[in-house]
């Protein structure tokens, strides 16, 4: 896990209970348009050719936003040219603090990591391995302020298998249970309104959404796979997907109101 940041964070950060928020699977900045592009343009998908550009025009659609979750953004390897991608979106996007987890290396020519990009500085950020036949996915877990108020935000990219999700699940309801206020974003590669979800419904203060916007595929959403899940106690104002169609998701943003300011020690 790294961080980068500056001496102080944005004035009046820790006074706004609003938070705008978005989730992007970015695929480590590769473009797929339809679906055959998975095959006829599969060498992009371990050279560099065209991602830092992706990157840039990502970096202008969430410079509005106050917490970013990243999932497939990858550390530096062949493919990104030897990029850590979330620091350079967070860099070119303005955010003066990033973290990230890588969770999977295949040789040097890639590497998966999640990644949170935020205007606040986290109190705590942890790192954990998600349960799973293949390892290789994680929760990158961050809390925002002090005691009963903290704001504990797990960032996730799910298994494509249902029995390798359910233990996942259970793994990430364990981690928010006993917090009242939390935010779950990423790829989950299962609808909000799926069996494989009650589990966190039912251990945590995590609710389903009012609606569950299309990500996939970017070029044709038909299918909610991305979602950001917010305890019941935290107002939804809005929540839609992006119009972004560069990666095979489309990103997931919300507007969100917290019901009192982020503690802060005294």
């Amino acid at each position: 896990m790294n961080s980068a940041a500056p001496a102080a964070a944005a004035p009046g950060a820790d006074d706004a209970p609003r938070l705008r928020l978005v989730s992007c699977n970015i695929l480590a900045g590769g473009s797929i348009r339809r679906y055959r592009d998975y095959v006829t343009h599969s060498w992009k998908h371990v050279l560099p050719t065209g991602k830092r550009a992706n990157l840039d025009g990502l970096a202008r659609v969430i410079g509005d936003f106050d917490l970013v979750g990243l999932q497939e953004a990858d550390a530096g390897s062949l493919r990104s040219g030897f990029l850590n991608q979330t620091q350079y979106l967070a860099e070119a996007a303005g955010f003066p603090y990033w973290s990230h987890q890588p969770n999977r290396r295949v040789s040097r020519l890639a590497t998966s990591s999640n990644g949170l990009l935020a205007r606040q500085q986290p109190d705590e950020v942890l790192d954990y391995p998600l349960p799973g036949r293949i390892p290789g996915r994680g929760a990158l877990w961050a809390r925002f302020g002090h005691g009963p108020d903290a704001l504990v935000v797990v960032v996730a990219h799910l298994s494509l298998g249902a029995v390798a999700r359910a233990r996942q699940l259970a793994f990430i309801a364990e981690l928010l249970e006993r917090h009242p206020r939390a935010i779950l974003m990423g790829d989950l590669n299962t609808s909000a309104n799926s069996r494989e979800l009650d589990v966190l419904y039912a251990r945590t203060a995590l609710a389903p959404p009012p609606q569950a916007p299309a990500t996939f595929p970017s070029w044709r959403p038909s299918r909610a796979l991305d979602h950001i899940l917010v305890s019941g106690s935290i107002e939804v104002e809005r929540l839609w997907a992006l119009p972004y169609p560069v990666s095979d998701h489309l990103p997931i943003a919300a507007s969100v109101r917290l019901p009192v300011p982020l503690a802060r020690p005294s």
